[in-house]
């Protein structure tokens, strides 16, 4: 229990300093990030979280299942399923507001347009978190095969990697907005401190509800997949040649499959 405390900590505090070392670029650049530079990071970003709810969360949640004696399939799918009615949820009560969009999504609110905006950001790195902090859990379970530890180690890589323009793609245009550098980098980076604390979480769920696991790990894809396709996708391809944004898809997809399978 203790160990995979530590190693979730360890991963989830991994991305969470490559979302704060994102955000330091506010120190260094006063203007947002450039249509086409905004739409490779985010097509990156898709890339990795498809490749990783395929290859660190549904095929584990899969081969878990059967090795307990279950159909596959069904805690795949309907893990899925929830994270993506979870995540669905979450979008429609939580007041928040994308980069470049005018209109709030979710119940209304009073807050600041700056506020909004963090919170946009915050909300997907929920399933983030959760995805690092389950790997490591079962990675825990499964203590002699260090390939475990491997992928879970993988998985926190490829989010790390996407996490640094994500922290610059929220601290840059806070700054726009008329916010002290300071502050915009503050609330940048602290829109990732949900990936610590929801993957420290997980992992003290799962060790009471291990049979559970498979439910667990597909329910982290859904969440994820959700981001992708509801907001990810659809904003990298805005405007004219969004077909630079699908080769950011592309690539955040081979390099997390290479990840995962080269260290797994």
């Amino acid at each position: 229990m203790i160990n995979s405390l530590l190693w979730a900590a360890g991963g989830t505090g991994f991305t969470f300093l490559m979302t704060t070392l994102g955000a330091a670029m506010v120190f260094f650049f006063r203007k947002s990030l450039k249509g086409n530079t905004q739409k490779v990071f985010l097509g990156f970003a898709a890339g990795v979280m498809i490749a990783a709810s395929v290859w660190s969360l549904l095929i584990p949640a899969i081969e878990e299942a059967e090795k307990n004696g279950q159909v596959g399939w069904i805690p795949a799918a309907g893990g899925f399923i929830l994270g993506i009615l979870f995540l669905y949820g979450m979008d429609q009560l939580i007041p928040h507001l994308h980069p470049g969009a005018d209109k709030t999504e979710g119940i209304s609110s009073s807050m600041k347009r700056t506020s909004l905006l963090v919170l946009a950001v915050t909300l997907h790195n929920i399933p983030e978190g959760m995805a690092v902090g389950l790997s490591f859990a079962l990675a825990a379970q499964h203590s002699g095969d260090s390939s475990a530890y491997a992928s879970a180690m993988a998985l926190a890589i490829g989010i790390g990697i996407q996490n640094f323009p994500e922290g610059a793609a929220i601290s840059l245009p806070l700054r726009q907005e008329g916010m002290s550098v300071g502050k915009a980098f503050a609330l940048g980076s602290m829109s990732g401190i949900v990936e610590p604390i929801f993957g420290i979480l997980t992992v003290l769920v799962a060790a009471f509800i291990l049979p559970y696991m498979p439910w667990l790990l597909a329910f982290a894809a859904g969440a994820m997949m959700y981001v992708v396709v509801e907001e990810l996708i659809p904003e990298a391809h805005l405007g004219e040649h969004s077909n630079i944004g699908t080769m950011g898809v592309m690539a955040g997809f081979l390099i997390m499959m290479i990840l995962d399978v080269s260290l797994g």
